[in-house]
């Protein structure tokens, strides 16, 4: 039994195809197969179904991985120790983003980021909240940049910034002829939302004082799978939206006619960075925590927490 071979089996188990997890490893697919069943052959089980499509783990299969993942977790860290006693920013580093924050951030300090760190190699993918915290829990990822509070104790978070929510409503909608909104007055007649999974329906529910969001009127059931369209539906379709406060800076001159504030205290949302309690790239953390703050528009500052209430 090898770690090259604990790596393929770990990949089989989380691409769940033959020719994807090969891809991922940087192998052949015959090489990883023959490698899975020389693991096989060696144990004396079989770690796999390949009758099912796709491929999944069978019972025995499924504790072997789960043991697998710590193993590899665990033979990284020698790596990362030595990197952290010769002071080093370097390795593979895979980040998770949600998709309501990937457009306007990534963009504003990746490239800088990995400018002057050129001995990090980073991957980046975009999921929802739950499928970035089962990943990050899973060691598919290292970090998830993602809208915290997160009740988990086996993870940690390091609060970046704090960002104001705004409403974005139609020419013709009531709101549009008011000034600051007061959140206790909103209805979910013309409200625009994303569909389930994203953590950003939820604190809009939340704001909106929703309960039961199979109340809405019929027109409001189509639901979006990101903010740009919803802010399309309100272009065209009438009603109303909100939008994170990143998103409003990419708003032409026309689309700022259309936000509207929040009375005080202002509903906001928490940006952190996620990590695992045992994650040692604590380099790499501060190294990304502080390049994304350096790359903020100058109105995000943490202290904007004092002024608001944090959206769960």
């Amino acid at each position: 039994m090898t770690l090259v071979q604990l790596e393929y089996i770990v990949a089989l188990d989380t691409y769940r195809h033959f020719a994807l997890a090969a891809e991922n490893c940087f192998v052949t697919q015959p090489t990883l197969s023959m490698q899975i069943q020389k693991l096989e052959d060696a144990l004396g089980v079989t770690l796999f179904d390949r009758e099912k499509h796709p491929v999944k783990p069978t019972l025995i299969g499924t504790k072997i991985i789960e043991q697998a993942r710590n193993i590899l977790n665990e033979s990284k860290k020698i790596k990362e120790i030595i990197d952290d006693e010769k002071n080093e920013v370097s390795g593979n580093i895979t980040i998770g983003v949600i998709p309501t924050l990937a457009p306007y951030v990534i963009p504003l300090f990746i490239s800088s980021f990995v400018e002057k760190n050129p001995k990090i190699n980073i991957q980046i993918t975009e999921q929802v909240s739950d499928s970035l915290i089962n990943m990050l829990k899973n060691d598919q990822i290292d970090i998830a940049l993602i809208v915290t509070p997160v009740n988990d104790e086996s993870l940690v978070a390091h609060p970046i910034f704090y960002e104001e929510f705004f409403v974005y409503t139609s020419h013709h909608h009531k709101m549009y002829a008011q000034g600051e909104i007061d959140p206790a007055t909103l209805k979910t007649d013309g409200l625009w939302i994303l569909n389930e999974g994203h953590c950003f329906r939820n604190q809009t529910l939340d704001i909106c004082n929703v309960k039961e969001p199979n109340s809405f009127e019929s027109r409001v059931k189509y639901e979006s799978g990101s903010l740009e369209t919803l802010k399309k539906l309100v272009d065209r379709q009438g009603g109303f939206t909100l939008l994170p406060e990143l998103v409003t800076f990419d708003l032409d001159k026309n689309d700022k006619t259309k936000l509207r504030k929040f009375q005080k205290p202002v509903p906001t949302r928490e940006v952190s960075l996620l990590v695992k309690k045992s994650f040692l790239k604590q380099k790499i953390v501060k190294a990304l925590h502080a390049e994304i703050l350096k790359n903020l528009p100058p109105t995000f500052v943490s202290q904007k927490k004092s002024k608001v209430i944090n959206v769960k």
